[in-house]
C-alpha cells in the first residue's frame, strides 16, 4: 500500500503483459501475411509496407515474435509458481458467481465479495490459457514439418492448420472481450493499474473486499513483527548497556 493506492501488478507482471501485446500484435500481423492477405487487398502499394508481401519477411517476424511470445508466457508462469500466485486461477461456483456479477453490472442485485480477481476474470484467464496452448502446440507442429527428421502427413497438417487458425480466432474474440470488458464502468478504475500497477485502495476495499481484508490482516502482522523485532533490538542494547 502506498498514499492510499495498493499495488495490484508487480513490475515484471507489467512487462509479461506488455510483452505479451506487442508480441500477439505482431504474430497477428506477421500470420495475416503469409495467407497471403496484403499483397490482395493492396496493403503492399502503401509507402513503406512492400515488404509485407514478401512470405519469407513475415514468416521470420512470425517466427522471432513467436518465440518472444512463448518465453513471456514461461516467464509469466514460472514467476506466479515461484511466488505461489494462484489468485487467478478458476475456483468452484465461478460461473454462477460470474452471472451473479453480470447481473449486478446491469443492476439487478449486488456483486458478490471477491478476492484480487473477480470470479469472470479467472474463467476468461481459463480461456486464453486454452488458446494460448492451442496456438503454442499447432504452431510448434507447424514448424517442426520443416525438419527432415519429422514426418508430418498433408492430411495431419491440414487439420494442425485449421486447429491454428481457430487458435487464432479465439485469440481474437479474447481480446475483443478484454478490451470490451472496460466499457463496464465499475471495470475502469483498474485501467491505470497496467500503466502504473497501482490501484485505489478505496475501489479494492469497496469492489475486492476479500482480497483487502488478507491485505490488512497482512499489514497488521507485518507491523506486529517489525514492533516486536524493534522491542528485541530495545532489549538487547539495554543488556549491553547494562553489562558496560
Amino acid at each position: 500500500m502506498s498514499n492510499k493506492k495498493i499495488l495490484r501488478h508487480a513490475p515484471i507482471v507489467r512487462v509479461v503483459h506488455w510483452m505479451t501485446v506487442i508480441t500477439t500484435i505482431l504474430l497477428f500481423f506477421s500470420g495475416i501475411g503469409q495467407m497471403p492477405m496484403y499483397k490482395r487487398y493492396m496493403v503492399s502499394n502503401l509507402p513503406g509496407m512492400a515488404w509485407t508481401a514478401d512470405y519469407q519477411v513475415t514468416l521470420i517476424l512470425h517466427y522471432v515474435a513467436a518465440a518472444a511470445f512463448v518465453f513471456t508466457i514461461i516467464l509469466h508462469g514460472v514467476f506466479h509458481f515461484i511466488r505461489k500466485e494462484y489468485s487467478i486461477l478458476p475456483k468452484k461456483g465461478d460461473i454462477r458467481e460470474s452471472f451473479l456479477i453480470i447481473k449486478a453490472m446491469l443492476g439487478f442485485g449486488k456483486e458478490p465479495p471477491a478476492g484480487k480477481f473477480l470470479a469472470e476474470q479467472r474463467l476468461a484467464y481459463v480461456f486464453m490459457a486454452f488458446t494460448v496452448l492451442l496456438l503454442t502446440a499447432t504452431g510448434l507442429i507447424k514448424v517442426a514439418k520443416n525438419f527432415e527428421l519429422w514426418q508430418i502427413s498433408e492430411s495431419a497438417m491440414v487439420w494442425v492448420t485449421l486447429l491454428h487458425n481457430i487458435g487464432m480466432a479465439l485469440m481474437l474474440v479474447a481480446i475483443i472481450a478484454h478490451l470490451a470488458a472496460f466499457v463496464v464502468k465499475a471495470n475502469r478504475p483498474l485501467v491505470p493499474s497496467i500503466f502504473t500497477g497501482y490501484v485505489s485502495e478505496e475501489y479494492i476495499k469497496e469492489r475486492h473486499s476479500l482480497w483487502y481484508k488478507e491485505l490488512t490482516a497482512s499489514r497488521i502482522k507485518h507491523r506486529k513483527e517489525a514492533g516486536n523485532a524493534t522491542e528485541s533490538e530495545a532489549s538487547r542494547r539495554a543488556a549491553e548497556g547494562a553489562c558496560k
